[in-house]
């Protein structure tokens, strides 16, 4: 007779994990995170309530997880990796506005706003989420554009006495601003100009050398 095997329980918490993931994001994107509930999740996951408790402490929680999740497996998908960087092609205004164009785009991504939204609001009335969510997403990201103006300072393309955290927030910061609000549309067009406002600054330029003038 053939051996017959015990069930890999590991491999069925894998299982229910992700469809507890898939569940939190997509019902948070139907009704919203007020009406999302762990009862719901654990339905639309197929679990029992208590086997989302045994994993994690509120819907915050879940969400939280469920998002980094997403947003390893849209890396994977792309060929990309948990080691990214900002492009350094010697160019550090096309490579600014490359990677504020990605953000643009995902922050437009309806599978990627809800729970984006969530999170950032949870976050502000539940310390320990804001401080999770800050860790575990928003420091890793602005790291990437703090080790990339860096780069930058030691080509020259930026000055020695540059704040590259300060510099990271003049650029995202607006991005975030303005996705918030609603009031505004959020475009490459946008993300572009605050690059350039950002690197040529706001004061006006000193003209240049007459047309014709001879050197």
């Amino acid at each position: 007779m053939a051996e017959s095997k015990a069930p890999d329980s590991t491999r069925r918490s894998e299982k229910s994990r992700r469809a507890i993931y898939a569940a939190a994001l997509s019902l948070v994107g139907e009704v919203g995170y007020a009406k999302t509930t762990i009862e719901g999740i654990a339905a639309r996951a197929g679990v029992g309530k208590q086997t989302i408790y045994r994993w994690w402490p509120s819907k915050a929680a879940v969400l939280l997880e469920a998002f980094l999740d997403l947003g390893e497996q849209a890396a994977e998908a792309a060929g990309g990796d948990s080691s990214y960087e900002i492009p350094d092609t010697g160019d550090l205004a096309a490579d600014l506005k490359l990677v504020l164009r990605a953000t643009v785009d995902e922050l437009n991504d309806p599978t990627f706003e809800a729970p984006t939204r969530a999170l950032a609001a949870e976050g502000i009335v539940d310390a320990a989420i804001g401080a999770q969510y800050a860790e575990k997403l928003l420091e890793p990201q602005a790291a990437l554009y703090v080790r990339r103006l860096r780069a930058a300072q030691r080509a020259g393309a930026v000055r020695d006495d540059i704040d590259p955290r300060t510099a990271m927030e003049l650029l995202t910061g607006p991005i975030v601003h303005r996705w918030l609000l609603r009031t505004l549309p959020l475009t490459h067009a946008y993300a572009d100009s605050l690059v350039d406002y950002a690197l040529n600054g706001l004061a006006p330029r000193p003209p240049g050398p007459a047309a014709g003038a001879r050197h």
